[in-house]
Parts: C-alpha cells; structure tokens; sequence
C-alpha cells in the first residue's frame, strides 16, 4: 500500500471505479428486491428515514449522475475529489426532503432500481470521462465524480445492513476499496503533515497531522483499522472513543487521536 500524502493526490483507474459502482449497486438491487413491507418499515440510523427511505436515496446517489449530465459543462473544473467529502453534507436538509419524496413516489423500489442502473450503464457508454459536471460541491470530471459514487453506495450498504436484522449485502471490493481512499486521503486535507500514519490495510496508507515526520522504521504516531470501521469513524456512525474501547482501532503516540478531526463527511 503506497503511502498518500497532499502533495502526491491519488489517481483512480476510470475502467476500475466504473465497475466498483455498477457492482456495488447490483450488490444493493439484489438484496431490496427480497425486503419485505415491514422490513421496508424498519428504522434506520439516519435520523427518522425508514429503510425504504434509505433505499431511494442510494437511487438518488446515481441520479446524481443523470442530473448532471443533463447540465451544461461548466467551463473549468474548480476542485479536488477530495474536496467534495469536506462539502457532500452541506445540503442535508434539501436531500432528505428530496429522499421522502422519491421513497413516497416510488412504491416499486425494484422497478425503480432497474430503471435508474440502465439508464445509468446507457449515460455513461455515451459520455468521456473527462466531462465536465456541476456538483454541489464544484465542478469535477465525471469519472472523479463516480468515485465519490463509491462513497455513497458503500457508506449507506453498510447502514442498509445496520437497519435489517440478518441482511447481509456484500461489498463489491473496488467499491471498498475507492472509498476507504478518498475518505482516508480527505483527512489528509484537513490535516496535512506527516506525524501521523494512519492504516486502513489492506487498502490505504496516509501521513498526516502537523508536527515532525519520521523518515524511517516504525513512525511515532500510528492508527490502525480496518475498512468498515474507518468508513464508520468518517463518516460519523462511530465515535472514535468507542471504536478504541471495543478495539476496532489501535492508536498508539501522542499525535495518534483523530478524534477532533473526525468525521471527515457528516
């Protein structure tokens, strides 16, 4: 595992990350489409949706997609991919309003699943990587978007698994993969340095934190995990003193608690 920093941003292979998403959203069709009503009922743990709300909104995570193609390309692109993990939750409020209303005007989540993966394989047969898109975060190519669709697809197939007793929708690994990066990496932003070497195997290696920079053997300052959970920590499902107490995560040094630069997305 390349250890990322600031200064080297991470490239993702278009080819790779295109698969990742459509395996990772057959992964979720095929599981909602054996959900029953009183599952589809269930709680969730975001806020007050339901699983049937949570189920139109990772449809919502790829209409994304759809909307902004159909916008004209903006002129230049004016962020990073990075960059759109510290800006994603700055809309919340219009998002789930939006989310109720396509839970509420879709009863056959099944067909519309269907709907939104062909016409999505379709828009992007059609359109280069390199189109430019309008985000609510600022303008990227397409295919850097699509890594962020990673984010959202694996981030809510894990609350999807959270909210239904015995439900058990795997992960596409690519699909893990591309989002443990981009998380680990937007950390990285909100903390440049190199005191700190955060492990997230077998996925990511990133330095970050401000202080001195260990040239070699064992850096002072590690965090370890594994994928879910750092998904969890930066995202906000887990706080970082539970995940140290219950042994998801080992931190060792003075430099080695995150807990006042997490989530990095919320």
């Amino acid at each position: 595992m390349p250890t990322t920093s600031r200064k080297r941003p991470r490239s993702y292979d278009p080819a790779r990350t295109r698969a990742a998403v459509h395996a990772q959203f057959d992964h979720v069709r095929e599981a909602v489409r054996d959900l029953t009503p009183e599952q589809l009922a269930l709680p969730t743990r975001l806020g007050d949706w339901t699983v049937r709300e949570l189920v139109a909104h990772l449809g919502m995570a790829l209409t994304a997609v759809h909307r902004a193609l159909d916008r004209p390309a903006p002129p230049k692109q004016d962020i990073q991919v990075t960059e759109w993990v510290s800006a994603a939750g700055g809309n919340a409020a219009a998002i789930a309003d939006f989310t109720r209303q396509l839970a509420a005007g879709h009863p056959d989540l099944d067909g519309y699943l269907a709907g939104i993966d062909d016409s999505l394989r379709a828009l992007l047969a059609a359109h280069p990587g390199g189109r430019l898109l309008v985000t609510n975060a600022g303008a990227l190519p397409l295919d850097d978007y699509l890594v962020t669709r990673t984010v959202e697809l694996v981030v809510h197939t894990d609350d999807l698994n959270a909210a239904v007793p015995g439900l058990d929708v795997p992960f596409d690994r690519q699909a893990l993969a591309t989002a443990t990066r981009l998380l680990a990496d937007a950390l990285v932003v909100r903390a440049p340095g190199g005191a700190t070497e955060v492990r997230v195997p077998p996925y990511a290696v990133v330095q970050c934190v401000a202080g001195p920079r260990h040239t070699r053997g064992t850096p002072p300052n590690v965090v370890e995990t594994d994928p879910l959970t750092w998904l969890r920590l930066a995202t906000g499902r887990l706080a970082w003193a539970d995940a140290v107490s219950g042994g998801k995560v080992s931190a060792s040094g003075e430099r080695a608690d995150l807990s006042a630069l997490l989530p990095v997305l919320s």
